[in-house]
């Protein structure tokens, strides 16, 4: 189906805007920051560089990109794809050849899904690149709609209230990380990438597995969203809303000073 120019110009807007948003309520990116951008191929990594490169421009914020792509050896991987779009582009990029694919395929056992140890091993390996060049903040692709998703998979998994958060520390206390998609919506990323006509490489782990747990939060998510318009944004919003003192979560209320 073909993408109207107003609809392009419409999620365009609202992307360049949601991305500013979040740069402000959270201090993503500094002036004098060396943001490392890691680029997977997907549809949301090539979204966060076009507009970085937009504000890079457009903003009053001096601040440095270096590209950052893990080429994790996987089977069928376009080798040349990335290092031409980024040539063609004219930015600062570097290429980490690493063989996580293999690490994966074989610690993982039938039935299980590879993205835990994949993740793993791949925020392993940009950690230490970034040490390598001097990045200041590392910029991540994790949009909306995937904060809501681990939200829930944590909710219902992990008995804890936790999502993804756009800016945090490193356990090392090295490195700060940075998700300027945070407020985005997939699906405008999704009319953006189509009419961007990016370059996508597919994923072989992830990607191929049908019967993970955040396609099927994906999915309930859409459902509720198709029969009550609206509840995705209320539910995001309610995590930019948290009042401690009505949770029960003694170590992050003192309820026990509370005394009449």
């Amino acid at each position: 189906m073909a993408i109207q120019e107003a609809e392009y110009n419409r999620v365009e807007k609202h992307l360049r805007r949601d991305v500013w948003n979040a740069w402000q309520t959270y201090a993503l990116i500094e002036v004098g920051d060396k943001v490392m951008v890691c680029l997977s191929g997907g549809k949301d990594s090539y979204t966060m560089l076009e507009i970085l490169l937009h504000y890079q421009k457009e903003s009053n914020i001096a601040f440095s990109i270096v590209v950052v792509n893990l080429d994790q050896k996987q089977p069928g991987y376009p080798e040349e794809v990335l290092p031409t779009y980024l040539s063609n582009l004219g930015v600062e990029y570097k290429i980490l050849e690493k063989d996580t694919y293999s690490v994966v395929v074989e610690k993982t056992r039938p039935g299980q899904t590879m993205c835990s140890l994949c993740s793993r091993l791949r925020r392993g390996n940009l950690y230490t690149i970034a040490t390598e060049i001097g990045a200041t903040k590392i910029a991540l692709g994790h949009h909306r709609d995937d904060a809501l998703e681990t939200f829930f998979m944590n909710l219902f998994n992990g008995a804890k209230l936790e999502t993804m958060p756009a800016k945090y520390k490193t356990d090392n206390g090295e490195h700060i990380v940075i998700r300027p998609l945070i407020f985005c919506k997939e699906q405008e990323i999704e009319i953006y990438s189509q009419v961007k006509n990016f370059p996508i490489i597919p994923c072989t782990l992830c990607g191929s597995q049908e019967n993970m747990m955040r396609k099927k939060v994906k999915k309930m998510i859409k459902e509720w969203d198709d029969e009550f318009p609206g509840r995705s944004t209320s539910i995001f919003n309610a995590l930019k809303n948290v009042k401690p003192s009505h949770l029960l979560d003694n170590q992050l209320y003192d309820f026990n000073a509370l005394i009449g």
